[in-house]
């Protein structure tokens, strides 16, 4: 009980190193592939569920802009293989570091900006200032639009580190209580382990959702620009 409570959000190292990067390309070698013409059931959903949602978020864009499919299904799978497997007991979540989440966010971002100042300038610059705006506002809004232009990379980041950083909190405080409850009453013990299940398939939801979220809203940079 007397364990950090943010413990588990510190980088380990290995004899001094950090491991993060070891962590970081874990995921990608849990991706199954095949090699047969005849794929078994496990790589027909999964090939399956990546059409469906690469369909999915590039519908909207035309044929330039979806050339970007393949960075944003590899995105979604990492950040989701991540946020997995943080899950486990004992492991460690890069996804709740906001420097590598600023590290995904930035380069996504600025490359959907630059690309659409390069291919529709004006299109990109209509949007600091809205049609029919009165001149006395075109200064402030301006400004405005520059500032939520430039935190996008932010709330990008910001969104996935504080809502996987909450779950695994939560989940660690009621582990606690369960632990300390077992010694002390058992019927409690046994309705707050059921919640902690329950919370445990929220969280499951969660680490598959927010994946999905970040790699849509970096969709909806690059289309809006």
């Amino acid at each position: 009980m007397n364990e950090n409570l943010f413990a588990s959000f510190i980088a380990p190292t290995i004899l001094g190193l950090p491991a993060a990067v070891l962590i970081i390309l874990f995921p990608p070698l849990l991706i199954p592939t095949s090699k047969y013409l005849i794929n078994n059931r496990l790589i027909t959903t999964q090939q399956w569920l990546i059409k469906l949602t690469s369909k999915q978020m590039m519908a909207m864009h035309n044929t330039k802009g979806r050339t970007w499919s393949l960075m944003l299904v590899s995105l979604i799978i990492f950040i989701a293989t991540t946020n997995l497997l943080g899950l486990l007991p004992h492991s460690f979540t890069p996804t709740t570091q906001l420097s590598m989440n600023l590290a995904m966010a930035i380069p996504l971002w600025a490359g959907a900006v630059i690309m659409g100042f390069r291919s529709k300038i004006k299109n990109a610059l209509a949007h600091f200032l809205p049609q029919g705006t009165p001149t006395p506002l075109i200064p402030m809004l301006v400004i405005i639009e520059t500032i939520s232009l430039l935190i996008q990379p932010m709330a990008l980041a910001v969104r996935l580190t504080a809502n996987i950083t909450a779950g695994h909190l939560l989940m660690h405080l009621i582990g606690s209580a369960t632990l300390a409850m077992s010694t002390i009453n058992l019927p409690s013990t046994l309705i707050i382990f059921t919640i902690l299940i329950l919370l445990t398939i929220l969280e499951i939801a969660v680490a598959l959702i927010q994946a999905y979220v970040f790699t849509l809203l970096v969709s909806l940079y690059l289309h809006n620009t």
